[in-house]
């Protein structure tokens, strides 16, 4: 892959990474963002650890595309030009970013893909939490508060917890998460030296915004009949709050069940993905990426989780390369 540098209104040209313009990429999302894509292969595995990314590196099947990963002793490798926040963790990209330390979510391929092909170095920052929907949790300030019928619904369930609850506690609940995912990437910007030591203070570059969600939404009909919106809202509310008009984003779809998937209210929030990025107002600047043909069954993977991808390494892997690649392609326009 020929490697590119991003264009700037002022562009610094450096013999060293560390001299380089550092380039930001925020990936958000709910617990398929974390990541389950388990790691190592376990004693006893019922299946020999296929779906592992253990596996994956040693397979002769799917070695050679992940020999990138190990050096010559089969140890994972640890890159020094890209490197991730996540929570109270940060060091070069490596396998075990994931919602633990032992598994992997998308920041991994995405990682690989945007850092071979962007000559500066590259900064990632997940700020994602399970069970969170874009209808409440999530919601930004364009899309005002959710329908009144849902908020009293709420209210009336956080009474029974707490008997004293207003609907103001409810408002409260309201795009939590969208203001803790500012937080947390205004957080690392204002002290980028400790999630990245090479950087010199020469400047950085918010160049990008990864999003992987839908789960929750998908339990609901309201819910995936405004997620279209909901989610362009959140796009355009995070340009203005970053001052980046043309932002680009790309969205790994819902794909849960691969091209078996019959249930309506999934293949709904899928379509509301796609639907995004074929906005005309987002023409050229957001793109989705199709999820489906990842899906590994229970019987090749770790898990029988269908919800978190099985625990499919492999999964986790390829969405995030496929995100990396439509990033790519979006930055090189």
């Amino acid at each position: 892959m020929t490697r590119f540098s991003i264009p700037l209104l002022c562009s610094l040209f450096a013999t060293s990474i560390a001299h380089a313009k550092l380039k930001v990429f925020v990936l958000a999302g709910q617990s398929n963002m974390q990541g389950a894509g388990q790691v190592e292969m376990k004693e006893n595995s019922r299946n020999g650890g296929q779906g592992t990314l253990a596996h994956l590196v040693k397979n002769e099947k799917t070695a050679k595309k992940y020999a990138h990963l190990v050096n010559k002793k089969g140890e994972w490798i640890t890159r020094q030009d890209v490197w991730i926040r996540y929570d109270d963790r940060q060091d070069g990209l490596r396998p075990g970013f994931g919602f633990r330390n032992t598994s992997i979510g998308p920041e991994l391929g995405f990682g690989t893909i945007v850092g071979d092909a962007i000559e500066e170095p590259v900064l990632l920052i997940k700020t994602c939490w399970g069970g969170k929907n874009v209808m409440v949790d999530f919601r930004s300030p364009s899309g005002g508060m959710p329908p009144k019928t849902l908020m009293e619904r709420m209210l009336a369930g956080k009474k029974k917890r707490e008997p004293d609850a207003t609907m103001k506690d409810v408002e409260a609940q309201v795009g939590f998460y969208y203001r803790e995912m500012i937080r947390l990437v205004n957080e690392t910007l204002k002290d980028i030296k400790k999630y990245y030591p090479a950087y010199d203070g020469k400047g950085y570059e918010l160049v990008g915004f990864g999003w992987h969600q839908g789960w929750n939404d998908g339990g609901s009909m309201d819910n995936v009949n405004a997620y279209e919106e909901n989610l362009s809202n959140i796009i355009k509310d995070l340009r203005k709050e970053w001052n980046a008009p043309n932002l680009p984003m790309a969205i790994g779809v819902s794909g849960f069940g691969g091209r078996n998937q019959k249930v309506d209210r999934r293949l709904g929030i899928i379509a509301a993905q796609h639907a995004v990025a074929k906005r005309k107002e987002f023409k050229g600047t957001v793109a989705s990426v199709e999820t489906r043909d990842f899906f590994r069954p229970a019987e090749v993977s770790p898990s029988r989780q269908g919800y978190h991808w099985n625990g499919n390494a492999e999964t986790f892997y390829l969405i995030g390369e496929g995100m990396g690649q439509a990033m790519v392609k979006l930055l090189e326009k």
